[in-house]
């Protein structure tokens, strides 16, 4: 890896394209090095755990949407969508939102946490889409996925959004236009502008991830990639972008985040390294905020040793900074407390989730998140008996570069009314790769199997995941087979109407 160091320089020192992090980016999308065995194994695992969690949310009401909205957009020989099956065409743009989406809905997929948060497989569905309209075959598909998640993963080692409440997907704006340029085989200037432009139009606040959480928070990511799709036809076209957009005098950097005297160094192969950030990230065994997972695994544990849950007088987390106060108390957000709360407001407090794991030494994606399940007295009451610490050794931890080292877990200490305390400690989830139970592509086809039970026929099931796992030799007329096809009368539609749908009388 090389370390590029990027900081703002005024107009006058006209910093040259070579010097600039979009161009640096584009190098190594257009690097045409070879893609390991281990990495294109692991994009083949990625594809299974998104169409896993999108088909468990095919039917809920954001997807829906999502799926209403690309309709509206048909495209013969565009791309599939999710439900549809491959005769159903749309707009590229349209299916990366739509599909995107439904990954994202039930916040289920793998995740990277550096500097900054991501969820790198929401590279998958835009890249994907372009593929599918475009005619690449399979081992493009994965030259262009490797790409994506190595972009995504250097620039969360690097630059912290949200420290200045600006959204992760800023650095999905980006990654996935390099990806997109790599599957396309598009030259280092186009790349080098659709990067910029991406990066421009996917800068927004974190609001989305704070209050009173909508169902923005999985458009988000599917609307980053639609723009990035946008983005590279675009730059295709001889279209340029603002440049340079992360060292400009009024850039990205200068504007939103450390500011004029900023100083980030971003980690990016060299010319011929192999790009392997994918072996770095991780997936999810629980429906939860990744920072959860591992305290989920230790709840289930230390839940088996309390009797009455009525015994309990306090449960207090000592963990990361990024857990105390996102997920945490420190987040100061009484949301995270409310029984009648979102989802999407639930699977980010860890106090709820903490309270149930103990409770039920077992956590669904549906059941763990039922109003009913929130709203029970004796989960109100223990829930609201937790609070969340830093503690700056879990956070010394939770930054560290050595893998070994690194941990996303931290301590639970349960004081009950007798006063003996009942104390444990996990630095990461069973299913992490140095975890108990770490996964390999038995699981995520357990998963996968798991999740669609009741929603897909064992037939179709058995069809997408052996055109799956074929992923890398796949020929670009099979590569349209890289979806999931619901019975016809399976998917509803939203039932109201927008924009597109519109027909005026």
């Amino acid at each position: 890896m090389i370390d590029h160091e990027v900081r703002v320089h005024p107009e006058a020192d006209r910093l040259e394209r070579k010097n600039q992090l979009a161009w640096k980016i584009a190098e190594v999308a257009t690097d045409p090095v070879e893609v390991e065995t281990a990495v294109a194994e692991m994009i083949v695992n990625r594809v299974i755990d998104n169409a896993s969690v999108a088909i468990a949310a095919i039917h809920r009401h954001p997807v829906t949407t999502a799926r209403d909205q690309a309709l509206a957009h048909p495209r013969p020989g565009g791309a599939t969508v999710f439900g549809l099956g491959p005769d159903v065409r749309v707009h590229a743009e349209w299916a990366a939102w739509a599909n995107g989406t439904a990954v994202r809905e039930l916040d289920y997929h793998d995740t990277f946490l550096a500097a900054e948060y991501s969820h790198p497989g929401d590279n998958i569905p835009p890249i994907l889409a372009v593929a599918q309209q475009c005619g690449a075959d399979g081992a493009a598909l994965v030259r262009g996925l490797a790409t994506g998640y190595e972009i995504q993963v250097d620039l969360v080692r690097a630059i912290c959004l949200h420290k200045h409440k600006i959204d992760h997907v800023a650095h999905l704006g980006p990654s996935a236009a390099a990806g997109i340029g790599t599957l396309l085989g598009l030259p280092t200037g186009i790349i080098y502008q659709s990067v910029q432009q991406a990066l421009h139009v996917t800068t927004a606040t974190r609001q989305s991830r704070k209050g009173e959480i909508s169902s923005w928070k999985a458009f988000a990511p599917s609307h980053a990639g639609k723009l990035a799709v946008e983005a590279v036809d675009r730059a295709m076209r001889g279209e340029g972008a603002p440049s340079p957009i992360y060292e400009g005098e009024d850039s990205v950097v200068s504007w939103m985040l450390d500011g004029p005297n900023a100083r980030y160094v971003v980690p990016l192969p060299a010319p011929g390294e192999p790009k392997r950030a994918i072996l770095d990230t991780y997936t999810k065994e629980h429906s939860a905020e990744y920072q959860s997972q591992a305290l989920i695994d230790l709840a289930f544990r230390m839940g088996r040793r309390i009797a009455a849950w009525e015994d309990v007088a306090s449960i207090l987390i000592r963990t990361s900074h990024h857990t105390h106060y996102v997920i945490g108390t420190g987040s100061n957000d009484p949301q995270k407390f409310d029984p009648t709360a979102s989802r999407e407001t639930l699977d980010h407090s860890i106090m709820y989730i903490v309270a149930v794991a103990l409770q039920d030494g077992a956590w669904h994606h549906v059941r763990s998140y039922a109003p009913e399940r929130a709203q029970r007295p004796d989960t109100i009451a223990l829930w609201r008996k937790i609070t969340t610490v830093e503690d700056p050794d879990w956070t010394r931890r939770y930054h560290a570069d050595d893998p070994a080292v690194k941990a996303f877990g931290g301590r639970i200490e349960i004081t009950m009314t007798d006063g003996r305390v009942i104390a444990d400690e996990m630095a990461v989830a069973n299913a992490h790769s140095l975890g108990a139970t770490p996964w390999a592509r038995p699981d995520y086809v357990r998963k996968f199997r798991t999740l669609t039970e009741g929603v897909l026929d064992a037939a179709e099931a058995a069809r997408f995941l052996q055109v799956a796992e074929s992923l890398p030799r796949l020929r670009a007329h099979e590569l349209a087979e890289l979806t999931i096809a619901l019975p016809a009368d399976a998917l509803a539609h939203g039932g109201m109407a927008g924009i597109f749908g519109f027909k005026a009388t």
